[in-house]
C-alpha cells in the first residue's frame, strides 16, 4: 500500500486505480480524448468520475509523433480554465496536470490540481522539481529518451527494462534531493521505444517494483497496439484492455486511460482473481 499527500488530502493507494485522460488540445492522436469546449470538458469529467476514475489527467500539449512544442503561456490558456471548472464542479476528484512546464504546473495547482504529471521527468524545465517540491504535490515522472523535441527518437538500448529502470532510479533520487516526497514512476510506453521494446516493458514491468513507488502505465490506444493488430486507434479498445490486464498482473498501480469503464472492469476482475 502506498499513501500519497495530495495537497493535504491523504490518498491511500491500496489497489489499482484509473486515471482518465482529458486533452484540451485539437490534435491529440485519439480524437475521443479531446474535450470540446467547457461543456464538453465537464461532461467528460462527469462521465469518467461516474465510471470510477480516481484521477483526471488534464493536458494542453499533444505529445504524439510530429507534435510541436507549445510555450507555457499558450498551454496555460488551455488548461487552467478547465481545471478550475472541474475542481469547482467536482471538488473531491483528484486532478493531475500533464505538463513539463513548471509555470503551468504551479498555475494548475493553484487552480485545483493536486498532482503533477511530467513526461520529461524534470529534464525539460530545470525549475520543475524545485517548484513541485514547493507545491507539495505528488510527482509523476516518466521515462523519455530525450527532450520534448526528441520524445519519439529511439537512442538504442542495451536492455530496455534495465535502462529505463536506471533512468527512473536516477530521476527519482534527484526528485527526492529536491524535497519531493511522493513520487509515481511511468516507464514511458511508446516514447522512443520500438514495438518489441514496448511489449518487453509490459512483460517485465515487475522489475520497477524495486523502486518502491507506485507504477503508472499509459498504453491506452497507442500505436503499438493498433499497428500490431492492424486496426485504427478507434478500434483498439480490446487490445488496450488486454495489455491493461497484463500490466495489472505484472504490478501496475495506476492505469492512465481514455476509456474508464473498461479499465475499471479489468481492475475489478483482476482483484477478484486475487481475492481482494
Amino acid at each position: 500500500m502506498f499513501t500519497l499527500n495530495c495537497r493535504g488530502q491523504l490518498w491511500e493507494l491500496t489497489y489499482p486505480v484509473v486515471m482518465g485522460i482529458i486533452n484540451c488540445t485539437p490534435d491529440s492522436f485519439y480524437a475521443g480524448s479531446r474535450a470540446a469546449g467547457m461543456d464538453g470538458l465537464l461532461e467528460t469529467a462527469e462521465q469518467m468520475i461516474g465510471e470510477g476514475a480516481t484521477i483526471l489527467d488534464i493536458g494542453g500539449q499533444s505529445t504524439r509523433p510530429g507534435s510541436v512544442r507549445m510555450e507555457a503561456a499558450d498551454e496555460l490558456k488551455r488548461v487552467v480554465p478547465g481545471i478550475k471548472a472541474i475542481h469547482n464542479a467536482f471538488p473531491d476528484i483528484l486532478i493531475s496536470i500533464d505538463t513539463y512546464h513548471s509555470q503551468v504546473a504551479e498555475a494548475a495547482v493553484q487552480a485545483g490540481a493536486s498532482m503533477v504529471n511530467d513526461i520529461s521527468a524534470g529534464t525539460a524545465d530545470d525549475e520543475m522539481m524545485k517548484r513541485v517540491a514547493e507545491l507539495g504535490t505528488p510527482y509523476i515522472l516518466m521515462h523519455t529518451p530525450g527532450g520534448p523535441e526528441d520524445l519519439h527518437v529511439n537512442p538504442g538500448y542495451e536492455n530496455i527494462s534495465l535502462d529505463v529502470l536506471d533512468y527512473l532510479s536516477d530521476r527519482t533520487s534527484l526528485a527526492q534531493q529536491h524535497g519531493i516526497r511522493d513520487i509515481i514512476v511511468d516507464p514511458g510506453f511508446g516514447f522512443g521505444k520500438t514495438m518489441p521494446e514496448n511489449f518487453r516493458l509490459i512483460r517485465e514491468l515487475e522489475v520497477f517494483s524495486v523502486l518502491q513507488k507506485p507504477i503508472l502505465i499509459g498504453v491506452s490506444r497507442k500505436s503499438t497496439i493498433y499497428k500490431s493488430l492492424g486496426v485504427t486507434p478507434e478500434e483498439s479498445l480490446n487490445g488496450t484492455t488486454v495489455l491493461h490486464t497484463i500490466a495489472l498482473t505484472n504490478g501496475a498501480h495506476i492505469l492512465r486511460v481514455h476509456d474508464v469503464k473498461p479499465a475499471m472492469e479489468a481492475i475489478r476482475l483482476f482483484r477478484l482473481t486475487r481475492g481482494s
